[in-house]
């Protein structure tokens, strides 16, 4: 059972200016999981800033304009920094505020910080142009970007005493991850092509005749794209529906959160579902409004009874 501490972790007036820059880059550039991380506790809500925080600065690597030289080198550099923090080896007046709220967080909840490493052999794997023939290549990439996030986070959340089922719960999160992140290249398909990367299985591209890619608005000549759209959301689908059983595990607020975020990513499902060819014209998008109302549904508990529910069933 993963349990976190739920009274306010003592933090010094450096480990708090460090935590405020990490919620003020969450603010500024995670446009879908904030709505979620601001249900939380300010103890969790801090600590995700921190991992978020930490994650954006190797996916900024990775998606920059430096050389693919410099890049490996940056990134061995945050994997070296991730090391000290995991050595207990950053000071409170240390210079990069990331760093040393990633450091605090670390030594009051139980993160499990090798996701990182994890999240950094990713980006690794996307600077060598790795390419994936199958789906269960692809979920080896996805474990990587998103499924350990997943894990990383479940490491700030806990789990509630005696909950049924709950040493299953990192496979849960795991998975609600790969749910977010085929969701992620569903949307992102014409942009990852443009920026000479396929991350959709070529075995589905080529049942579905899209072997030769995205590189405009349209899909290729012949093909059934709005085909392979809908198999690749029925896969997310199903990801999604296994994931949400780890909701029943969390705390109110924490399980509001993981509703939250992954409710906001299936209504993007849904709205790639319904015009798939939207996805070549440019990125598909919630307006706030909705983000809001799917967050305050993730508050009221709605979607956690639901998967409670769909898991007694069936045991019943």
């Amino acid at each position: 059972m993963i349990r976190t501490v739920e009274s306010q972790p003592s933090a010094s007036a450096p480990v708090l200016a460090a935590y405020s820059y990490c919620e003020t880059v969450t603010g500024q550039q995670a446009r879908n999981f904030a709505y979620g991380i601001r249900l939380l506790p300010t103890p969790k809500r801090r600590a995700m800033s921190a991992l978020y925080a930490f994650s954006r600065r190797v996916d900024d690597i990775g998606d920059g304009p430096l050389a693919d030289d410099v890049k490996v080198a940056r990134l061995e550099d945050t994997r070296a920094l991730l090391t000290r923090i995991r050595e207990g080896a950053v000071e409170e007046d240390d210079t990069d505020p990331v760093a040393v709220a990633l450091a605090h967080a670390a030594a009051h909840f139980p993160i499990p910080l090798g996701g990182l490493d994890e999240l950094i052999d990713g980006v690794q794997m996307d600077l060598r142009g790795e390419t994936y023939e199958t789906w269960d290549d692809l979920k080896v990439y996805c474990r990587c970007v998103a499924g350990a996030i997943g894990r990383l986070s479940l490491g700030v959340f806990g789990t509630e005493p005696g909950a049924r089922g709950v040493e299953r719960a990192s496979e849960y999160a795991d998975t609600l991850g790969l749910a977010l992140q085929l969701t992620n290249i569903l949307r992102d398909v014409r942009e990852d092509a443009g920026n000479g990367r396929t991350y959709l299985p070529a075995d589905d591209l080529a049942k579905f005749g899209c072997s030769a890619g995205f590189a405009g608005p349209t899909p290729p000549e012949g093909s059934d794209f709005a085909g392979l759209v809908h198999f690749e959301v029925r896969r997310a689908r199903a990801l999604f529906a296994e994931g949400y059983r780890l909701l029943p595990m969390l705390d109110r607020r924490s399980g509001a959160c993981v509703a939250a975020m992954a409710g906001i990513y299936r209504r993007l499902l849904d709205r790639i579902e319904r015009d798939p060819e939207a996805v070549l014209r440019g990125r598909v998008s919630l307006p706030g409004r909705e983000k809001a109302y799917v967050a305050v549904r993730g508050l009221s508990g709605l979607d956690t009874r639901h998967a409670a529910r769909r898991t007694v069933g069936r045991r019943a």
